[in-house]
């Protein structure tokens, strides 16, 4: 009896146990990795003269596919979209210069930093805005979500200037505004001033904002602590390769930022 007993109790012990595969047993088996990425953000992430998605961002994707040995979709996403398509397990994973906050870690999970960018203003030529003080009482832009737009909130606050911000849902329509004249300064990345000052002849070069260098991170499903791992070994092994050194200089055109913050060990 003490053995049917027993036999039963496994049984029911491992009907009991639901076996689900994870996101890099998910990707082999499916042959194709879903990759988010904000095609707005030049020259990270845009689309080419053949309406293509390019950039940064993009390729990375296509290493990380072929690393994985699947073929790769690319998710254009608006920049409010990227925690969403992963936290409703729509993509797999989102490049999309992500700062890895610990509000959105509670849902969804973050790789070691990919990318840095520190944030800088883009700004009408007509503004007369070369620092940050000349920034107040003046009618400020950025995409709805991003860093900028956070840090930006914080000062205005202190300003008492929130009426004079806009946000957009995306970066195209920040940098459109400027140049419009519906906005005096655009908020974006030290990386896209470049690219879209070159578009934009009435658009300058802005004065560089007072917050910390943004440390951006592979976005990936928050429980899946091999998928993040794989992530992590894979930012690992584009830089030893040289690869991300070489991306950074294809895109950017300057010298590859050191992904280590000064005192944390990745």
């Amino acid at each position: 009896m003490k053995k049917i007993i027993t036999a039963l109790l496994s049984i029911a012990a491992l009907n009991s146990v639901t076996v689900t595969a994870d996101t890099l047993d998910d990707v082999a088996d499916r042959g194709t990795l879903r990759c988010g990425v904000v095609l707005d953000f030049p020259p990270i992430g845009y689309r080419d003269a053949n309406n293509e998605p390019a950039g940064f961002d993009v390729d990375y994707c296509h290493d990380l596919a072929k690393s994985l040995e699947v073929d790769v979709k690319i998710m254009p996403l608006t920049w409010s979209e990227r925690l969403p398509v992963i936290a409703t397990g729509r993509a797999d994973v989102v490049f999309g210069g992500t700062s890895d906050s610990l509000a959105r870690a509670r849902t969804v999970g973050f790789s070691i930093p990919y990318a840095i960018y520190y944030s800088q203003g883009v700004v009408n030529s007509k503004s007369n805005i070369t620092s940050i003080d000349d920034i107040r009482g003046k009618r400020v832009a950025a995409a709805l979500g991003t860093l900028p737009e956070q840090e930006w909130l914080k000062i205005a606050a202190k300003w008492g200037e929130e009426n004079l911000y806009q946000s957009y849902q995306s970066e195209n329509e920040v940098f459109l505004a400027v140049a419009q004249g519906k906005a005096d300064i655009g908020l974006t990345t030290n990386t896209a001033i470049k690219p879209i000052t070159q578009q934009y002849a009435n658009l300058e070069a802005g004065p560089r904002m007072p917050w910390v260098a943004d440390y951006t991170s592979i976005v990936g499903k928050r429980q899946d602590v091999t998928w993040l791992n794989y992530l992590n070994l894979f930012v690992t092994h584009q830089v030893r390769s040289g690869r991300y050194q070489e991306l950074w200089g294809k895109y950017v055109g300057s010298d590859a930022p050191d992904l280590r913050i000064p005192g944390v060990m990745y």
